[in-house]
């Protein structure tokens, strides 16, 4: 069976010549970004690899699946095409080690106070011993707890390091079932969930916070999290908790997370994600002591493209066999 493949990214000459090699006889359009497909190759087009370019359901009538080239879909929910049968992939899977990574780096960043550092550095003056002793002594991730808001696939690679530093990590999922690891595409290293993991239901979200000396957010954005760490539940972590968001916008109430920070109460934070994207000039993030900002980057890495197209493969061959697409979105879920 022909394949028609449409995709709508600016990727490399050279990426489309190996899936080409890669799936002889496939139908290939590619129409970069700014640049729409035609009438006539929507019509029949059977996978649609894009971003955020969507069409009409009505011009896309022999649509088989739609492959996205992000992890959440949150800019997808309540489109016309989420609303019909047609399967939705996501890229999940391809930024469990470099997200991990920016997650353990970021702990270590806020434990040896490395933005106040880079902030006295910068004065071109340090500070005098009882000063430097007071500010920046700083505290061992070793026997602290890391809470993990989102025990996915990115959830379970953050577990692995973390443990390998002698942390306890309390994950969050869904429900407390421990997954198998073998339903949805993955590059990280932890394949199915650490021993050592304790694992808590959403239910159980304050009982977590309330032991969380590190808080890391990585849950899917929903309607059901949407707002869910809001001064309430940060005020339930203990004095001096780190809170380290590498989800989504909307998820964590920048206002109360900026207050707390503010008043002592959290010892620091590393934001790789806001309510407003890029960060405005005149966000008060840039100049917030003790924060780590970033600009959305947590899940980059130079393996990107190479995995990329290992998942459309596989998906494509799938899709020609009419077995289930990896990564395919759970629409009650909403991810």
């Amino acid at each position: 069976m022909t394949l028609t493949y449409v995709c709508t990214l600016d990727l490399p000459t050279e990426w489309f010549d190996a899936l080409a090699r890669r799936v002889p006889g496939l139908d290939l359009h590619r129409f970069g970004s700014g640049t729409e497909p035609s009438a006539e190759v929507l019509e029949r087009t059977d996978l649609l690899h894009t971003s955020s370019w969507l069409p009409d359901a009505a011009q896309v009538p022999n649509l088989r699946a739609i492959q996205l080239d992000t992890s959440g879909v949150d800019h997808v929910r309540g489109t016309a095409l989420w609303d019909t049968e047609i399967p939705i992939a996501t890229l999940g899977g391809i930024a469990p080690v470099p997200m991990a990574e920016y997650a353990m780096m970021s702990m270590l960043e806020l434990a040896h106070r490395m933005p106040l550092i880079e902030r006295l550095r910068a004065t071109r003056t340090w500070p005098g011993d009882a000063e430097r002793l007071a500010t920046l002594t700083p505290r061992s991730l070793v026997g602290a707890t890391v809470g993990i808001i989102g025990y996915g696939r990115i959830g379970r690679e953050i577990s692995r390091l973390a443990g390998a530093f002698g942390m306890r990590v309390l994950g969050l999922k869904r429900t407390a079932a421990r997954s198998d690891g073998t339903a949805k595409f993955d590059t990280g290293r932890s394949s199915a969930d650490a021993d050592t993991t304790e694992i808590f239901p959403m239910e159980r979200l304050h009982e977590v916070l309330a032991q969380s000396d590190v808080l890391v957010v990585v849950v899917p954005l929903t309607e059901l999290t949407r707002g869910m760490i809001g001064d309430a539940e940060l005020a339930l972590l203990p004095p001096g908790a780190f809170v380290v968001n590498i989800a989504r916008g909307g998820i964590v109430d920048e206002d109360a997370l900026l207050g707390r920070l503010r008043s002592g109460e959290i010892g620091g934070a590393a934001l790789d994600v806001f309510d407003d994207e890029p960060l405005p000039p005149d966000s008060p993030w840039w100049s917030e002591p003790g924060v780590l900002v970033t600009p959305h980057v947590a899940g980059l890495a130079p393996e990107y493209q190479s995995q990329t197209l290992d998942l459309v493969v596989e998906n494509l061959n799938r899709l020609a066999d009419g077995r289930p697409l990896l990564n395919e979105v759970d629409r009650v879920s909403g991810y």
